[in-house]
């Protein structure tokens, strides 16, 4: 009995596992993992495409964030971008600069669009010429430049080959083949046509009374401006029509020059228009002068040629003329009638 009583007892203490493999807790640390990796990454592809000004204001921003509230300035919530603008670089300018728009950079700009096609009207022009067998022989007649007014466009005359019949509008047969050639043409730029008419200095007694070189430079202004409607050209292009007599000589030395007898056409910028229309208060003329509203650089004067310029055109001289006049008129109108001039008509 004793040694059936002594028998072994054995004891089992079971340890409860947390879950082991069948557990959940390693997905939302993998989870946190792989999201930290994908804006690790974009960060990466982020500051890889950035330029380099770009992220030193990105810098500075962080460096400083309180140097607005500090200084002064613009908030943050009147602009597009939390980044510093105002400048080409970002890292020179002090707090946050509202960007106002360059209005100089844009005029300038402007200017040298304008200017581009003009000098691809001007080459057209004289493409025109070379093509045309006509106009070909009238070359060294045809005078084009670029001036501070637009590009300009002279029909002057010669010893032997005038434009116009003696002391009269009447257009030559050539003239007008030469006038409505190029009006062909002005269509093609949306700026406004300015012309001018000019004569010498001679003058005749038998000429009729009241009637000298100032109304027939006009009529001749105006006789050329009806060849460049009928060459195509739209009427509402011309903006101002004037005849300034031989108060502006292409050869100062010598009044009595044919080449002082010419049509100056000029094809305008918007400066130019700007100070005809009243919109704009005065004219600077090659950077210097400042002249009044329809006040032109040609009316101004011009350097004088010592000689016929040859087929390249005048170099030099200013842009095609105008009249205080004419500043107040916004259709095209003849120059006023001067007393003193009125002695005679010149050829």
């Amino acid at each position: 009995m004793a040694a059936a009583d002594k028998s072994t007892i054995v004891i089992k203490r079971v340890k409860k596992a947390g879950g082991g493999h069948h557990g959940g807790a390693w997905k939302i640390a993998y989870a946190d993992f792989v999201t930290a990796m994908m804006a690790f990454f974009l960060l990466m592809w982020l500051i890889s495409s950035t330029s380099k000004a770009k992220l030193e204001g990105i810098a500075e921003y962080f460096k400083t964030p309180l140097k607005v509230a500090m200084k002064g300035g613009p908030s943050a919530s009147e602009r597009s971008s939390v980044i510093k603008g105002g400048g080409k670089d970002v890292t020179k300018k002090e707090g946050e600069v509202r960007k106002v728009p360059d209005i100089k950079a844009a005029q300038t700009e402007l200017e040298k669009r304008e200017k581009a096609q003009l000098e691809s009207l001007k080459a057209r022009i004289e493409a025109a010429i070379d093509a045309n067998p006509v106009l070909k022989q009238f070359k060294k007649q045809i005078l084009l430049d670029i001036t501070s007014e637009g590009l300009r466009i002279q029909v002057v005359d010669e010893q032997n080959r005038p434009m116009f019949a003696t002391a009269s509008s009447q257009l030559q047969p050539y003239t007008r083949d030469i006038l409505r050639e190029i009006g062909r043409t002005l269509n093609d730029v949306p700026n406004r046509i300015g012309l001018s008419g000019h004569t010498d200095n001679v003058v005749f007694a038998n000429g009729e009374r009241g009637y000298g070189n100032w109304e027939l430079s006009a009529d001749r202004a105006n006789a050329s401006r009806r060849e460049l409607v009928q060459g195509g050209m739209q009427d509402a292009k011309v903006l101002r029509v004037v005849g300034l007599s031989s108060a502006v000589p292409m050869n100062k030395d010598d009044a009595r020059d044919p080449i002082n007898r010419r049509i100056s056409i000029v094809v305008m910028n918007k400066r130019a228009e700007q100070a005809i229309t009243g919109e704009q208060s005065s004219l600077d003329v090659h950077g210097g002068a400042e002249l009044g509203a329809g006040m032109s650089a040609e009316a101004a004067g011009t350097p004088g040629a010592a000689g016929k310029p040859g087929a390249s055109g005048v170099s030099g001289t200013a842009a095609a003329a105008g009249t205080a006049g004419a500043a107040s008129a916004p259709m095209p109108v003849a120059a006023a009638t001067s007393s003193a001039a009125a002695k005679g008509a010149a050829r």
